[in-house]
């Protein structure tokens, strides 16, 4: 797949404090964050609760969904948080199922997004269309995509993960933990810069372009098929 062309190669080229690339990396970051709370929102509301469509967060704009603070952590480090979808699980009419349908449907959103992305960069490229511009940005929306999904299954406060962990802990402890969520985040956070989960998120990152890579190998057929028989060939 295109995209998995050197990821290790790119980073290199690509720096976080490079603002340069901001022209790219700022869109990218916001249909991520945008399409992630939106499927919260959509998810709670279709399960029942409409908590999120009195918040006004069932809109694609991004202001809705952005916490300053986190977003420019996103931007410099490659690391931060939205602000985070408020449910109430007693409007559900599974509370079970509610938690664990609302807490997935971010992270799939981000990663049909991700998938997406994938198939025009490959599409593009097939028709020479990809210029270097469409070819950066369509990275960084796969990249910043990813990264929302899997950092959000994070079991720990404040990410989508923890209300996934609320359904196997006692509910006393569970809340017991969401006391220190600040602590928590902050102690994630200096973990980060310090470079502690350099190797852990190296290896994650690469297994899940591989997964990726395999997934989508239907795409360069799609592409390829399109192509010719826009060409009036058979394939």
């Amino acid at each position: 797949m295109l995209y998995n062309k050197s990821i290790d190669k790119f980073f290199s080229e690509e720096s976080m404090l490079d603002f340069s690339t901001m022209i790219y990396r700022i869109p990218a970051l916001l249909f991520a964050i945008t399409i992630h709370e939106y499927a919260h929102a959509q998810c709670a509301d279709s399960m029942g609760d409409p908590t999120a469509r009195y918040m006004g967060r069932m809109t694609f704009n991004p202001m809705a969904h952005l916490d300053p603070l986190g977003a420019i952590l996103l931007v410099v480090a490659g690391f931060g948080w939205a602000k985070p979808v408020e449910i109430n699980p007693s409007n559900f009419r599974n509370r079970r199922e509610g938690i664990l349908k609302v807490s997935f449907a971010g992270p799939a959103a981000n990663l049909f997004l991700c998938f997406l992305a994938a198939f025009f960069m490959t599409f593009l490229n097939r028709f020479g269309l990809l210029s270097d511009g469409v070819y950066r940005f369509l990275l960084w929306m796969q990249l910043y995509n990813v990264w929302f999904a899997f950092f959000n299954l994070i079991p720990v406060p404040p990410f989508d993960g923890s209300r996934i962990f609320l359904l196997f802990l006692p509910e006393k402890l569970y809340f017991k933990l969401m006391k220190y969520e600040r602590y928590i985040m902050i102690a994630l956070l200096a973990a980060v810069w310090m470079g502690l989960l350099d190797a852990p998120l190296y290896y994650l990152n690469n297994a899940v372009w591989d997964l990726l890579s395999a997934g989508t190998g239907y795409i360069d057929r799609i592409a390829y098929s399109v192509y010719y028989a826009a060409a009036g060939t058979v394939v």
